[in-house]
């Protein structure tokens, strides 16, 4: 397992706006999209490629293309549809699946309630959009479903870890484990009720409101 906190100016300023509490949600959500798509940019780093044949207007060269299968990205929602957009962008040829899972504010565990997966992932790259890592759980469950259809390969994009988070995965699927993390902070730890502390509160809210 791997975990990449991306240390670059532009990321920690949107990390900072996004982190205060009188941003409001349209600015969160530009904010939020801008900033997945500086993470999509290192979280691609390793994404598979094959040579390709070209001819340019000058003379013949090779240069290379996304091999197949295409990758798939996959936003864990509610939350997760926030940074979809910034992904796509960077890579617009990627296919999209859904995962709905919810995490049981009593005992943090989380629970899977609608799926849109191709039930085949053999040797594909699936990319987890998920903003906030802090018990775990959810990535962790998330994680484990992609891989039990065959994925072979598993990062995830988060705009905030937290240590706990990152030990649950890792102890999920040991050290040498296809997966990486790719976040824009590393926080100090979790509070008495599972937020990432000092975070930026509940990312799903913060996004589209109470609802």
């Amino acid at each position: 397992m791997r975990l990449q906190v991306v240390d670059h100016p532009l990321v920690a300023h949107k990390l900072t706006a996004l982190r205060d509490r009188t941003t409001d949600s349209p600015t969160f959500r530009r904010l939020a999209d801008e900033l997945v798509t500086l993470l999509a940019y290192e979280a691609t780093r390793e994404v598979r490629v094959e040579p390709y044949d070209i001819v340019t207007p000058v003379a013949a060269t090779t240069g290379v293309r996304l091999s197949p299968p295409k990758p798939l990205v996959v936003p864990i929602l509610r939350a997760g549809l926030g940074m979809l957009d910034g992904m796509t962008r960077l890579v617009p040829t990627a296919e999209v699946g859904f995962l709905g899972m919810i995490r049981d504010e009593q005992t943090l565990q989380a629970s899977t309630y609608a799926t849109r997966v191709p039930e085949d992932l053999s040797g594909r790259q699936v990319f987890l959009l998920d903003p906030m890592l802090a018990t775990g759980g959810t990535l962790s469950a998330a994680m484990r479903f992609v891989f039990d259809r065959g994925a072979d390969d598993v990062t995830a994009i988060c705009l905030l870890a937290a240590p706990e988070g990152v030990r649950a995965v890792e102890a999920a699927f040991g050290p040498e484990a296809p997966v990486t993390i790719v976040a824009a902070g590393l926080d100090d730890g979790l509070n008495a009720v599972g937020y990432i502390v000092p975070g930026l509160g509940d990312a799903g809210d913060r996004l589209y409101g109470v609802v």
